[in-house]
């Protein structure tokens, strides 16, 4: 293989374009946090601790997608300045950790898209229960 310094640039829209979805579902999470805490209900804890815990999980799982693709950037910048002085070697390694971390990242973000179908399926059994 043999990459130009452009190459890794190819990248940057892309995960210009994740960070925006990432947070998006971070500030979706943020307003469903609020809106639970300002409708408490006595009546359904045990849905209310399932959509907590629930939560709590996509919100780690949000923060590893976002982490990963911090990572994923910086090795993509690596991999450019590698290939500027010239270092051929290191900045292909550089770009192929950058990808392999960016798919981790998206397989992540696939984990937590999964989760929030649980989350609708559970605010959908409280309205079940409440008929």
């Amino acid at each position: 293989m043999n990459l130009s310094v452009t190459d890794p640039a190819i990248l940057f829209p892309g995960i210009s374009l994740l960070f925006l979805a990432y947070t998006n579902r971070y500030l979706t999470l943020a307003q469903v946090v609020r809106s639970l805490t300002s409708s408490s209900n006595t009546n359904d804890l045990g849905n209310r601790r399932a959509q907590i815990n629930n939560l709590y999980l996509r919100i780690a799982l949000i923060k590893y997608t976002q982490a990963l693709g911090i990572v994923s950037f910086l090795l993509c910048l690596g991999s450019m300045i590698a290939l500027l002085y010239v270092k051929q070697a290191i900045g292909e390694y550089l770009f192929i950790a950058s990808l392999a971390i960016m798919s981790l990242s998206l397989v992540i973000a696939l984990v937590e898209i999964l989760r929030s179908g649980v989350s609708l399926r559970l605010e959908l059994k409280r309205f079940e229960t409440d008929l």
